[in-house]
């Protein structure tokens, strides 16, 4: 590849790089579904940025592009809220996704006292349910979205640190 991708947590500037990014990656997702007003791509910058400056955003960088995120916030009962994981297409399969899960995990639980991870995916979404067992986690649930996807939620302690080899 050249240079090496980074991860680090997301600044205010990178707020517009990880809307387009996200609108990207979540294409097929929708094209999964037959649903393009899956909540990635509905969400507006303004919300982006809000999350960028309250939640706790990692990003994956190739020089100085944005080429994947991840963002995670701390509910009342200890249980961190993982999602919008996505990778530039052009580069997903190098583990990019399995790197920046681990990010937000450990800050997460490191600096926001997160006490297990909690994420979803749609129930057809085979590569994404894949990283996330690799990653330790166990299905502990259904539910519907608001946009009528069927979704399946997994759960793992903090601490239950997977190799994703």
């Amino acid at each position: 590849m050249g240079m090496s991708v980074t991860i680090s947590v997301a600044a205010e500037q990178d707020a517009e790089q990880i809307f387009r990014l996200q609108y990207l990656c979540f294409q097929g997702e929708a094209a999964l579904y037959g649903n393009y007003r899956i909540e990635p791509l509905v969400q507006s910058l303004e919300s982006v940025r809000q999350e960028v400056a309250s939640d706790c955003v990692f990003v994956a960088r190739l020089g100085d592009e944005v080429v994947g995120s991840v963002r995670g916030k701390v509910s009342e009962d200890g249980a961190a809220a993982i999602g919008r994981l996505c990778v530039h297409p052009r580069l997903q399969g190098h583990g990019i996704g399995a790197r920046l899960l681990r990010a937000a995990e450990a800050a997460l639980a490191e600096e926001r006292g997160a006490t297990r991870f909690r994420l979803f995916t749609g129930h057809r979404s085979e590569s994404n349910l894949r990283l996330y067992r690799r990653s330790g986690y166990e299905t502990v649930g259904r539910s519907k979205g608001a946009d009528g996807v069927e979704m399946i939620i997994l759960e793992k302690p903090a601490g239950a640190f997977v190799a994703t080899a």
